[in-house]
């Protein structure tokens, strides 16, 4: 949104300055982006007058001018054909800096004889185009700055022109009258009271206006009327300067009123050339296939359901975007229909982006006009018409009704201070309100129409906060719920992503931040891909599902690495995996990836591929610094993208703590990362919490008693697992049984030779930790006795003798 500091005036009674308006625009809410100010760059030129002026002795063209200054009398050299002696002109002095031609001047010799300065033009000025000769002033005193003198003589060549950011809740400043309305009540200054015109109609209108029932809800209100004999051709050159000034090009007077009164008060308007529209204009819902050649030379074809205005031959206008070239004015109109409407914001928005139509009036509409100034808008704008081209108004023709938005909500003075923690009055927050046009009944204060973003209570203080200046706030510290130490801010989930954050950095990876969403191809290979993961509005096709597992996005780092030449990667990632789309079927993780070697080329052979041990044991460091208790069981019930038969879970009896090993060869193929590749899963939130709230670590429990270490060697069935042996030892007394491990496993030829085809040996320690006293020798072979009977009964095993 652009605006010029006349223009603003033009509804403002102010004196402030330009830094004063643009400081306080954006402390209410109105960012000022930028302002260009002419008069800024023209501070150092002076007005001077030529004293003598005469042949250059070796240039036709040139002239000697002696010229008084504000620093005596100087020779100038000037080719202009309106030097002369007695002119009054602009003099840019050596050290200034011209604009126009992007120099600073210097004392110059040109042709022999040396000049001090310039009498500048006002191209050279960027006052305008004109460089046929320098600027002639009128009057002026020798001395005076050049912006004094334009300031009182010819002010709209300075105009400055602000630039507001206006966020989409605030419609009502995309009108400077708005705006103006603002700065008033901040006390910037008076608003002015705005014009008003009631035209009586002369003569029925010959075009009538209707609307289909079925699109009521998207186009509510329809006015209009004619106005014949007008004499169309340019603006106004006020109007004109404006309207360059904001960016716009005049085109004509009765298109350049619309985007006149578009900007001027957030009335976008419209005129259809009465010569070339056909009957009555009729508002209808478009059909699929119709098209429209529109004022910016391209043509569309309708979205089905638009709202179009139509006339006997077919489409004219899309409502609330934009006017079809074959109704527009031209120079030779002598009769238009001047169109003033309410159109649902939504219904401009859909019609607009579908389109792809960015044009003021769609930006207006799709964020909501004042509905009860649609009649008075038209009315207004009859009458600049009709002061700009004369002709005859007929009277005025409807279809629907303005839309009712009369709400009024209750004024809570004493909410400020808790909402917004400011001290601001009763009788100032609602003098501050009816400065913005509310008006105030008793406790209740009636929104105007034109404020659709204020929905409740809470907006009034809004208000009231946002004129009375968020600048006005000061930090206070949050009183304590209660005395003594403040209770942790953090959860025992958020203390726990820390620590695990913290052990895997500790531990050589490097953290990564993928996105939350992958395509359907990675997500289908790990489990996820369905529908109830799917977004419906996804970024790119290669983000189209919620990930089920963090193993994706590590996947995809390490062959973006590998293909750059970095084959050795150890890389982790915490964040969300989600098996569904409620809010329960998401779960915090952490994984690791190492990809390549363990070590990097040394003279002692310490490199090596990376396998599944090293996922194991990062994993189980992980899990120790996040308090997972040290005895656990290994299952290998895993899913489909790890090695089937080099990979495990790592189990607290159904409770899934992590999982390890190398990945599934097919998986790594699909993601295109050459092996050998292992990587860990850590389900932070399976982890049991420590039944203990104490932050202090528990007692040492040593004993002094000495421990006995028994061995024993089983023989089972060769696809009996290690660990299924140790557990079932563990559990034969876990009181005094400390650890159980393994030292040996006899398997092979020879082993089926000693003890029969598919057999193997796999010998354990235990080791026995008394407490209280030492153990006798019949209470070790109680517990040895136990030991041999739970590995008999989970694997069917013997001691081997």
């Amino acid at each position: 949104m652009k605006l010029t500091l006349s223009w603003l005036r033009d509804h403002l009674d102010t004196t402030a300055s330009l830094h004063d308006i643009a400081e306080a625009l954006t402390d209410l809410g109105l960012e000022v982006e930028d302002i260009h100010d002419p008069a800024a760059a023209l501070q150092s030129f002076t007005i001077a007058r030529i004293e003598h002026a005469e042949q250059h002795p070796d240039a036709d063209r040139l002239r000697v001018l002696r010229v008084a200054t504000d620093q005596g009398e100087k020779q100038i050299v000037c080719g202009a054909p309106n030097a002369r002696a007695g002119l009054i002109g602009v003099l840019a002095k050596p050290g200034d800096y011209v604009p126009g031609i992007d120099t600073t001047l210097g004392v110059g010799r040109i042709r022999g004889v040396e000049s001090h300065g310039m009498m500048a033009s006002e191209r050279e000025l960027e006052l305008s185009d004109e460089h046929d000769g320098i600027i002639e002033l009128p009057s002026g005193e020798v001395g005076d700055r050049f912006t004094d003198w334009l300031a009182a003589n010819a002010p709209d060549k300075i105009d400055p022109v602000i630039e507001i950011k206006i966020t989409p809740n605030r419609p009502d400043a995309l009108g400077i009258r708005g705006i103006a309305r603002d700065l008033a009540a901040r006390g910037l200054g008076t608003l002015k009271p705005l014009k008003t015109a009631t035209i009586p109609g002369r003569f029925p209108s010959p075009v009538g206006v209707t609307i289909d029932p079925k699109i009521a809800a998207k186009a509510p209100f329809f006015a209009g009327r004619v106005v014949r004999g007008v004499r169309n051709g340019p603006s106004p050159d006020w109007m004109q300067k404006r309207l360059r000034a904001i960016g716009l090009r005049p085109i004509n007077a009765l298109v350049d009123i619309t985007n006149y009164f578009t900007h001027d008060l957030n009335r976008p308007l419209h005129v259809f050339d009465v010569a070339r529209v056909t009957g009555d204009l009729h508002l209808r819902a478009a059909r699929a296939g119709e098209t429209l050649d529109a004022l910016d030379d391209k043509t569309y074809a309708m979205p089905a359901g638009a709202v179009v205005i139509c006339d006997a031959n077919g489409i004219e206008s899309i409502a609330g975007v934009m006017g079809g070239a074959a109704s527009g004015s031209s120079d030779d109109t002598t009769e238009v229909f001047i169109e003033a409407a309410y159109f649902d914001p939504i219904s401009v928005a859909a019609t607009g982006r579908a389109l792809k139509i960015n044009s003021d009036a769609r930006y207006r509409f799709e964020r909501g006009i004042d509905p009860k100034f649609t009649l008075p808008g038209l009315d207004l704008a009859t009458q600049m018409v009709i002061d700009l081209c004369g002709g005859e108004p007929s009277e005025i023709v409807t279809a629907g009704a303005v839309p009712d938005h009369a709400r009024a909500y209750r004024l809570d003075t004493d909410r400020v201070v808790s909402l917004v923690g400011m001290e601001i009055t009763a009788d100032q927050q609602r003098a501050t309100l009816t400065a913005l046009g509310f008006e105030i009944d008793g406790d209740m204060a009636h929104v105007p129409s034109w404020r659709p973003d204020v929905q409740g209570e809470a907006d009034l203080i809004e208000e009231v906060a946002r004129i009375a200046s968020l600048t006005r706030l000061q930090g206070k510290p949050l009183p304590r719920p209660r005395p003594g130490v403040p209770l942790p801010v953090l959860t025992p989930l958020q203390r726990r992503e820390g620590a695990a954050r913290r052990m895997a950095a500790a531990l050589g990876y490097n953290e990564c931040v993928t996105y939350s969403f992958i395509d359907a191809r990675a997500a289908a290979l790990f489990g996820g891909g369905g529908e109830a993961v799917r977004l419906e509005n996804p970024i790119s096709s290669e983000m189209t599902h919620l990930r089920p597992d963090l193993l994706p996005g590590l996947l995809a780092a390490a062959a973006r690495n590998q293909a750059r030449g970095f084959m050795d990667l150890a890389l982790f990632e915490v964040g969300p995996v989600f098996s569904g789309g409620e809010p329960g079927e998401q779960a915090v993780q952490l994984t690791g990836l190492l990809v390549g070697a363990s070590a990097a080329r040394d003279p002692h052979g310490s490199r090596r591929p990376v396998d599944l041990y090293d996922a194991k044991a990062d994993a189980e460091a992980v899990l120790g610094a996040i308090g997972a208790p040290a005895r656990s069981q290994i299952d290998r019930k895993l899913d489909g993208w790890w090695h089937p038969g080099r990979a495990g879970n790592v189990q607290l009896g159904p409770n899934r703590l992590a999982t390890f090993g190398e990945l599934h060869p097919r998986v790594l193929a699909r993601m295109d990362v050459k092996g050998p590749a292992v990587a860990f899963t850590v389900h932070l939130a399976n982890v049991p919490l420590p039944k203990a709230k104490s932050p202090t670590r528990p007692a040492l429990q040593a004993s002094d008693l000495q421990a006995v270490d028994r061995d024993f060697a089983f023989v089972v069935d060769e696809r009996v697992e290690a660990a299924t042996i140790v557990n079932a030892a563990q559990g034969a007394d876990k009181a005094l049984i400390e650890r159980v491990t393994v030292f040996d496993e006899f398997c092979g030829d020879r082993a089926a030779a000693q003890m029969g085809e598919g057999r193997k040996s796999v010998a354990i320690t235990a080791r026995l930790q008394p407490r209280d006293r030492t153990l006798t020798e019949a209470e070790i072979e109680a517990v040895a006795a136990r030991i041999v009977e739970k590995v008999a009964k989970a694997t069917g095993g013997t001691l081997r003798g």
